[in-house]
This record gives structure tokens, sequence and C-alpha cells, in this order.
């Protein structure tokens, strides 16, 4: 497999990471929800200051793509006036929070992820990638989010700390939430994890008094496009959207008073039941049956100075002829997807590996293909 960088680390807003098309800015929202003022905001200054395109990440966070290096400061300071990032570069790069994106004000989802950010300077210096999962609703909904610790509902309907890797929970005493999960978090650091990076690659045994011995209730289906208990939710194809695309779906739907991005290039948009504009299916998915649903694919070449091929024109021409889930990455990080799918494009030299039932960079079943040869195959030439 071609050589790339792990870089160990996530861009935020105070450290941006250098891509292709310039800078990458990455926005948390506070709790998961961006208000229509925030929104608009955010559009102006990602059109100012980068290239109008915005990503929907994996943890639910947006990212401005192609900003300048003379144009971060000036993002910077309009993200702070919008209230997007914190003013301290050190919580801010401690908010890798993933907050289950249907919480309503007061539950429990709501109530101990705002409890964390407000206690966020007790945690530890952790590793960059190490975010934390509140999914606290009637049944988790975040599974297959990148978390390594998860507060999430139990099958006896008690909540639990969740080790990620580990298939039970420590059962959670109501308001002892927030306490446990900064807890372990030392643990983590104390117990040498730092060297693991990640909680699923630490193998030491969890502290007694963190004892795991509830199992995690069953998952419940995540937002598809179309009506929804907060509103509408939209799909973005490959989790990128253009400003120019948001901003005017914003001005036709004044009823809209909030955006929540999730894990899963879905956006739910709050308070509209049903929209008064049919958007393009360019910017918007509305249909839960879409193919393109069903294909993670990363920015690819030339956008990302790691990767050897183009990504997403390919895997629009494939995403109706495959079954199941389609990956394109165009290297062997797997930035788009980190867990296996049916089907597995990786990119090497120029030229693409496919896969089956794996994650990028897996042994492939045939290897070193160009575009033609891979749109032949699955009948899509």
């Amino acid at each position: 497999m071609n050589a790339f960088e792990v870089k160990g680390w996530c861009p935020d807003a105070w450290r941006p990471m250098m891509a292709g098309d310039g800078l990458l800015v990455r926005v948390r929202p506070p709790l998961g929800r961006l208000t229509r003022v925030q929104v608009l905001g955010l559009c102006e200054a990602a059109t100012a200051y980068g290239n109008g395109q915005i990503d929907a990440t994996t943890r639910g966070n947006l990212q401005i793509r192609g900003v300048r290096e003379d144009s971060w400061r000036p993002l910077i300071e309009a993200l702070l006036d919008l209230g997007l990032i914190d003013p301290d570069p050190t919580r801010e790069a401690r908010a890798n929070l993933l907050v289950a994106p249907e919480w309503r004000a007061g539950d429990d989802t709501h109530r101990i992820a705002a409890a964390l950010r407000a206690r966020l300077p007790e945690l530890p210096d952790l590793p960059g990638k190490f975010g934390f999962a509140i999914d606290a609703g009637a049944a988790p909904t975040l599974k297959d989010a990148p978390a390594d610790f998860r507060i999430e509902r139990a099958a006896s309907g008690h909540l639990v700390l969740r080790a990620d890797g580990r298939d039970l929970g420590t059962p959670l005493a109501p308001g002892t939430e927030v306490d446990h999960l900064i807890a372990l978090a030392h643990w983590f650091v104390e117990s040498g994890g730092t060297a693991s990076g990640r909680m699923a690659r630490h193998a030491a045994a969890l502290p007694y008094w963190a004892a795991a011995t509830e199992a995690s209730a069953a998952s419940i289906d995540r937002a598809q496009p179309g009506r929804h208990l907060l509103g509408t939710a939209l799909g973005l194809p490959f989790g990128r959207v253009a400003t120019s695309a948001l901003r005017r779906l914003l001005e036709a739907e004044p009823a809209i008073v909030a955006i929540r991005p999730t894990p899963w290039h879905i956006v739910i948009c709050e308070a509209v039941a049903l929209l008064t504009v049919q958007p393009d299916p360019a910017d918007f998915i509305t249909a839960p049956s879409a193919p393109i649903l069903l294909v993670d694919a990363c920015v690819g070449a030339p956008s990302c100075p790691q990767a050897t091929v183009e990504t997403r024109n390919l895997a629009h021409r494939l995403a109706p002829h495959v079954t199941g889930r389609l990956h394109v990455s165009g290297c062997a990080k797997g930035c788009a997807r980190a867990r296996a799918a049916d089907v597995t494009l990786t990119g090497r030299y120029g030229r693409y590996d496919l896969a089956f039932d794996a994650r990028a960079g897996a042994p492939p079943t045939r290897a070193g293909l160009d575009a033609a040869q891979i749109l032949t195959h699955f009948g899509a030439a």
C-alpha cells in the first residue's frame, strides 16, 4: 500500500490542517446544534474566507474547506462572534463531544452534555482523536459513530458508561455521569492509554470502581431523509454542502429555526415539518431510498494530498449498481469510513484495489484496477 501520513489528531478551529484545497477548519457546534443566525453567519464566513464548501463529519462536526492562510484569523474572529468556537484553544480541543442529535431540552442527553461542556477544564490532556459520545435517549443511536467513552442507555433502562471496544458498561447513578466519565478519562491517561491513542486499542483492565456489568440496549434506527420528530431531515451527498445551497434553503424556508448536523451525512432542520420548496437533489437528498445514502467517499485527489485517485465521481456512478454499503477511499487511511463496507475501493498509486466486507487498505480481492475496469465489473460502464 502506498505511504500515507496518519496525523494522530483531528483539526479544529484553533489548529487547522492543510489539505490540497487549503486549510481545513473544523467547527464543533455546541451540543451539535446551530441556530438559524449561526448557520447564516457560518455560510457567510465560509464563503468569504474559504472556498464555499462545508463538510459534515462522522463526529457530527462541520468542516470549512479551502481556507487561505491569510484568511484564517478573520475566520476565527467570525466564528468567535457567532459563538461557534471557544475562545480558549485548550477547551476547544477538549470539546470532542458527539451528542445524540435528537435530544430535547432537559432530557438526559441534553443534561449530561451540557454538564460535561461546563467541566471540560477538568479533563486531562488526551490524544487528539479521543472523543466522547453522549447517547442517553431511549436507546442508543451512536454505536457506529467514533467515540472512546460512551454514556448510553442500557437494556435495563439505566444509563451506563461504556468504554469503546467493550461489550458491557458501568451502571451510573443519576447525577454522577460526568463525574464517572472524567474519572475514567484520567484513568485512561494514568494507565498508559495515551500510547495506544484510542480506547479500543487500550488493553488495560478497567478500574474496580468502573466494573462493567450491563449491556447496552439495542440500537434504534437513525435519522433518514424525510419528516422527523424535530422537523425535516435532509441528506448531504458525501456529507458536503455548498454554502450557497445552504443559504438558499434557509431563505426559502423561514420556519427553520436551527440545524443539527449528524454523523450520518444527514442534517435535521428544526421546526419545519414540510418543505415548501423542493431542493435540488445535487444539494440535498430528500428520498430515504436514494442509493447515494449508502456511499462513503472521501474528498479524494486532488483536494487531499494523500489521495492518489479521484473518488466521488466514481462513487456517484457506482452507487445505483452496488448492493449494500460502498466505500471509495483515496488512500488506505479510510477517513470517510472507519468500519468495513460491503464493497471497498482503496486508492493505491493512482489505481484502485477492490475488496469485499472490508475496511480501506484491506488485502484486495482484485488489485490495480482503473476506473473503467471497476465500472465494467459492476455493470455501470
